[in-house]
């Protein structure tokens, strides 16, 4: 890039984080950095986008305020056209079983439910979750796995807790928006297809260093709600929706246009992550919550309990090897 295109790119991106960026106050200062270091932006892109990037967290370490470098150049897109992201995203999901990497049984009745690589937006994976809790549904314990989600939509969140909660709605994490100075509340869905599991029977969900943005929500969202308990590492911490913003063929802009806010605690995870029940190295969170699951259901008494009681024997067994 030529100098005068990055000066160019700099002043639209001001203006964007000056016009559309959640926190007025800090967005101010953050354009102030932008125009002192103007003048001093490596001209590669790639660079270029690091060192732009360092200067938008510097302020307050917003991580989805950011500038992207894509390696393959980026159509230009009509912003009032969400068709092209849509059918993107579609296709990501029939890629990827609509993020439900795996849905199956333990020994001992325990269900394991694994999501990644993101919470794809409800209307995409709504058939996905039904078919997966239905299979799970009669399970005594169910652990989710959210290690490897590195983000997700609002909507996907509440279905999910909507599967892990009754008919009863409660209220989940909002979204403050600054174009409208109001918070968009989000619940849980008094009617959901397919069978829940519901919101009686134990619950362990899986965090790892690299949960973020919406799999960080749903994790939160257990944790505020008293629905569960969150076993693993300190997720990432970022909390703030975004937008994209394409400023040049292999540049894109990401924006936090709202915050979130949580009904119980009034906050949300940005900048210090969704801090675990149980802090365990991520590779130990599985066998971790699958333990206590199982002594939960060998203490429970119930029909599942004998076999509970051989699987954790058997896994007593195999650590001792």
């Amino acid at each position: 890039m030529l100098k005068p295109e990055v000066t160019d790119l700099v002043d639209r991106l001001r203006t964007l984080v000056e016009q559309r960026y959640v926190f007025p106050d800090e967005a101010a200062e953050i354009s102030r950095r932008l125009a002192a270091g103007r003048d001093g932006y490596p001209a590669d892109p790639a660079a270029l986008a690091a060192a732009v990037t360092a200067d938008l967290q510097s302020v307050n370490g917003d991580k989805h305020l950011r500038l992207l470098h894509h390696a393959e150049p980026q159509a230009e897109q009509d912003p009032h056209d969400d068709a092209a992201e849509y059918a993107a995203m579609a296709q990501w999901a029939e890629r990827t079983c609509g993020g439900v990497v795996s849905a199956r049984r333990l020994p001992g009745d325990v269900g394991l439910l694994e999501v990644a690589p993101v919470l794809f937006p409800a209307v995409l994976v709504g058939d996905v979750y039904a078919a997966a809790f239905t299979l799970l549904a009669p399970v005594q314990a169910l652990i989710v796995d959210l290690r490897g989600c590195l983000g997700g939509e609002p909507s996907a969140v509440g279905l999910f807790m909507s599967y892990l909660w009754d008919h009863e709605p409660v209220q989940l994490t909002g979204m403050y928006e600054r174009t409208t100075g109001q918070v968009r509340q989000s619940w849980t869905h008094a009617h959901v297809p397919g069978r829940r599991y519901g919101r009686t029977r134990p619950l362990y969900v899986l965090t790892g260093g690299a949960t973020f943005s919406g799999g960080e929500a749903l994790a939160y969202d257990v944790q505020q709600t008293g629905r569960g308990t969150v076993v693993g590492e300190r997720t990432r911490g970022g909390a703030h929706p975004r937008e994209g913003f394409r400023l040049h063929p292999h540049l894109e802009a990401t924006i936090s246009v709202a915050r979130a806010v949580n009904p119980v605690s009034g906050t949300n995870w940005e900048g210090t992550g969704v801090t675990p029940d149980i802090e365990v190295d991520a590779d130990r969170a599985l066998p971790t919550a699958y333990t206590a699951a199982l002594e939960l259901v060998a203490d429970g008494g119930g029909p599942s309990a004998a076999e509970a009681r051989a699987a954790l024997a058997d896994s007593g067994s195999a650590r001792d090897k």
